[in-house]
C-alpha cells in the first residue's frame, strides 16, 4: 500500500492507496466523501470531474491518485469561504446556468482555473474552456453568459 499526501481544499491528507489503479476522482469521492466531483464517462471526455490540481484545471477520472502526491488540489466542495459562494457559482445561479446540475461542479472549476490565471481573459478563451465540457441541459449561452458574469464579479472583487 501506498500513502498518498496532498492537499484538498487547503487541509492537508493522507490516504492510504490500495494496490490497482486508483483514479484521483476514486479518492476525492470514495476516499475522501467529496462527491462534488462527478464521473461521467470515465474517460476525460465530458468534463464533469475537473478539478484544480496546482492550478491547473484537470479531468480527475484520468488523472492516476499517485500523480497527486504532494499537489494542492481544489474541489467545489473548497471554492466557497466562509458560507459565502465564490462569484463564479454565484453567477451560474444568476445566469440561470444549472439544470440539472451534474456539469456544473467541473464547469465551475475549470472557469476558476482560467480566471484566476488571467482575469481578463477573452471571451474566446471562456467560449473554448466551456467548451472542454459536456452539458446536455442546459445548453452553452447560458453557461457562457455565467462565465463572462463571473468574470466581472471577480475583477470587481480584485478592485474593491
Amino acid at each position: 500500500m501506498d500513502v498518498l499526501e496532498f492537499t484538498v481544499n487547503g487541509i492537508p491528507r493522507k490516504v492510504l492507496l490500495e494496490e490497482g489503479r486508483i483514479m484521483l476522482s476514486d479518492v476525492l469521492r470514495d476516499f475522501l466523501g467529496l462527491t462534488g466531483t462527478k464521473v461521467g464517462c470515465g474517460a476525460g471526455q465530458c468534463g464533469s470531474c475537473t478539478v484544480v490540481m496546482n492550478g491547473d484545471a484537470v479531468t480527475s477520472c484520468v488523472v492516476p491518485a499517485a500523480k497527486a502526491q504532494g499537489s494542492e488540489v481544489l474541489t467545489i466542495e473548497g471554492l466557497a469561504k466562509e458560507g459565502k459562494l465564490h462569484p463564479i457559482q454565484e453567477a451560474f445561479i444568476e445566469a440561470d446556468a444549472i439544470q440539472c446540475g451534474f456539469c456544473t461542479p467541473g464547469l465551475i472549476m475549470r472557469l476558476y482555473s482560467v480566471l484566476t490565471k488571467d482575469p481578463h481573459a477573452s471571451e474566446e478563451v471562456l467560449k473554448e474552456a466551456v467548451n472542454k465540457h459536456l452539458c446536455r441541459c442546459t445548453g452553452y449561452e447560458t453557461i457562457l453568459d455565467a462565465a463572462l458574469l463571473a468574470q466581472k464579479k471577480m475583477l470587481n472583487e480584485e478592485n474593491a
